[in-house]
């Protein structure tokens, strides 16, 4: 795509959808676990969306976590044929003990844990039981967006520069905060947009009409 005027790239960054273990309520982190039909009707609607925010045109590069749920998303979004460029450390933070789990089930089981966890859990210092600190998860993310910018170099005059991330909550808040120091919510399969017109921005976080579109339950 050709530009005269150049509104530079754009970094879009989409959220998997729901998983078959019910990412909506459970804390799945590495645990490596497939979309359900709902996630793959919200991931259509994603692309659907996408679709239409870019007139139809190519991604440059297309970026995913190693963990299913995000490869998945991205191949349904952009199809099978073309290429990922899988970011080991876009995978979501280790929860721990409390993979797998619900927040009821937490408290039930580690009900120790999940009391410090409710008063640290902003802390960059906590580290989930037998998993992976939230300082540790930042800096490993931190070191995903430079391997991610080595790979693809966004220029504030090309259109045709555009990318994708399809990751996880956490490391798209991550990525988000460390190229502009905002916070979006991220649910699932919500789009969040960034431009770099030499500099990166906000252009849009937390889009999530297209979602409207997608049956909420499906059997």
């Amino acid at each position: 795509m050709k530009t005269e005027s150049g509104r530079g790239a754009r970094l879009f960054l989409v959220r998997h959808g729901e998983t078959e273990g019910e990412s909506s309520i459970r804390y799945h982190g590495r645990n490596d676990v497939a979309l359900s039909d709902l996630g793959r009707a919200q991931m259509r609607a994603a692309r659907r969306h996408l679709h239409s925010l870019r007139d139809g045109s190519s991604f440059a590069r297309i970026f995913s976590s190693p963990l299913v749920r995000a490869s998945e998303g991205a191949r349904i979004i952009v199809g099978e044929s073309v290429a990922l460029d899988i970011i080991d450390e876009f995978a979501e933070v280790h929860f721990g003990l409390f993979e797998g789990l619900t927040a009821d089930e937490i408290s039930e089981r580690f009900p120790e844990e999940f009391a410090r966890w409710n008063v640290n859990r902003l802390a960059p210092e906590y580290t989930y039981p037998e998993g992976e600190s939230r300082t540790a998860f930042a800096e490993r993310v931190g070191v995903g967006v430079e391997r991610m910018l080595e790979l693809w170099v966004p220029q504030e005059n090309r259109e045709d520069r555009d990318a994708l991330v399809v990751a996880h909550r956490g490391v798209i808040r991550g990525i988000v905060r460390k190229l502009t120091g905002a916070q979006p919510v991220v649910e699932l399969g919500s789009i969040h947009l960034l431009h770099f017109d030499g500099a990166w921005r906000v252009g849009e976080l937390d889009l999530n009409e297209h979602l409207a579109g997608a049956p909420r339950h499906l059997k």
